[in-house]
């Protein structure tokens, strides 16, 4: 017996891929041996998805596609979400708990994207080359040095210190940068990186502030008129996180103002669903601001990689029940039994189910060789290996048992 091997056949697992996710995930999983695989170059409404969804076994989505409760509610075969970038704010995460859905993303992935970019666009602003670009394409030489400065010797701050920000604090340490970081969380310092005591003091004090922090009711907003008027004037604001941070406005007036010396923003409270529709903020036309279509990671090694790391934990789940980056089922690693036949029982996390699972199995004198067990809050993850000869009764058995919410046997 190969673990690789499947009791469901793959040439009939569904597979729907959608906002244009990289070729690098569908040729991974026609070389496993799935075929059943559609890919679609756009976000679905929510409407649209509950219609495609009721027969696919493995979702992969981006950032755009909403994953509601309806959504889930209609996805009766479902058994995966794979969100093919670093958040899954867009996942109702509760309801795919509820129903035993895994739920993957790859926070790491396109973190050297987004941190070069960074750097790119602190240079760029500081030397405040948006205007003179301007300038040099409507025909006008306007060449001068003032109001141009280096990167070098300047303090640049990071707020949230997470993946993305402590790679753009390396990075702009290596530019002879000074840094200093402020995070709601306890963070250890890369480098010679300070950790400041306020977000005042932060922005008060750095020439250059660049955002990574998550989407949350907590973060909307969160650059307002009041934490504007706080920052250093003249200096540079840069935000490559979450379009809701910052509030548009309030930031257009500091620029007009000059109390914000430039802009470099990636990300906006409302974007267009597809390329070459209308787009409009109220930052636009404005003096050495740069203006970029949601594409802080994306470069073809990002994708490439995001497609790798999704695709491969989608691989551990269907075909070795490994849970590892889950961010609804409880994480589980475990090796093959190869004298075996693997069952996975996800159950309500109550008194008593890893009970009544072994009672139940030791009724029918089946011997469980191997058996895993991880919880969280709202649910449990049972995996376990029983005797071949004995496993689809065992199987009918878990079926039966109080709290289940899923059963699957795995091989």
């Amino acid at each position: 017996m190969e673990a690789e091997k499947t009791s469901y056949p793959k040439e009939k697992v569904r597979i729907l891929f959608l906002e244009n996710i990289s070729d690098t995930a569908v040729k991974n999983f026609r070389q496993n041996g799935y075929t059943k695989i559609e890919k679609i170059s756009k976000a679905l409404t929510e409407t649209d998805l509950i219609r495609e969804i009721k027969d696919v076994h493995i979702l992969g989505i981006r950032s755009k596609t909403k994953i509601t409760a309806n959504v889930l509610e209609a996805a009766k075969k479902l058994q995966s979400i794979g969100c093919f970038c670093i958040g899954v704010n867009q996942v109702d995460l509760k309801t795919a708990t509820q129903r035993g859905v895994t739920v993957f993303n790859a926070p790491y992935s396109n973190t050297r994207s987004v941190a070069e970019l960074v750097i790119g666009a602190a240079i760029m602003l500081i030397r405040r080359i948006p205007d003179k670009n301007k300038a040099a394409h409507e025909g006008i030489w306007m060449k001068e040095a003032k109001g141009s400065y280096e990167l070098r010797g300047k303090t640049l701050g990071i707020i949230g210190y997470g993946n993305i920000g402590s790679q753009v604090s390396v990075l702009a340490e290596g530019m002879g940068m000074k840094v200093r970081f402020y995070d709601v969380e306890t963070k250890l310092p890369l480098g010679n990186a300070e950790d400041a005591r306020s977000l005042k003091e932060l922005v008060g004090n750095s020439d250059v502030i660049t955002l990574h922090v998550p989407d949350t009711a907590q973060t909307k907003n969160f650059i307002n008129k009041n934490v504007l008027k706080n920052f250093k004037k003249g200096s540079i604001l840069i935000n490559y996180a979450r379009g809701e941070v910052v509030d548009l406005d309030a930031l257009r007036k500091c620029i007009i103002d000059e109390q914000i010396g430039g802009a470099a923003i990636d990300v906006f409270p409302w974007e267009p669903e597809k390329n070459g529709d209308r787009f409009e903020t109220p930052i636009q036309n404005l003096p050495n601001v740069i203006l970029t279509p949601h594409i802080g990671g994306s470069t073809e090694e990002a994708q490439q990689n995001i497609g790798e790391d999704v695709s491969v934990k989608l691989f551990n789940y269907l075909e070795k029940g490994i849970t590892f980056g889950s961010h609804t089922v409880p994480g589980l690693s475990l090796p093959p039994q190869e004298k075996g036949h693997r069952i996975l029982h996800i159950h309500k996390n109550v008194p008593g189910v890893l009970s009544e699972i072994n009672t139940q199995l030791s009724k029918y004198n089946i011997n469980i060789l191997a058996q895993y067990l991880k919880t969280n809050d709202d649910i449990g993850y049972v995996v376990l290996d029983v005797d071949r000869k004995l496993s689809s009764t065992a199987f009918q058995l878990l079926r039966g048992v109080k709290e289940t919410i899923k059963v699957r046997m795995l091989y």
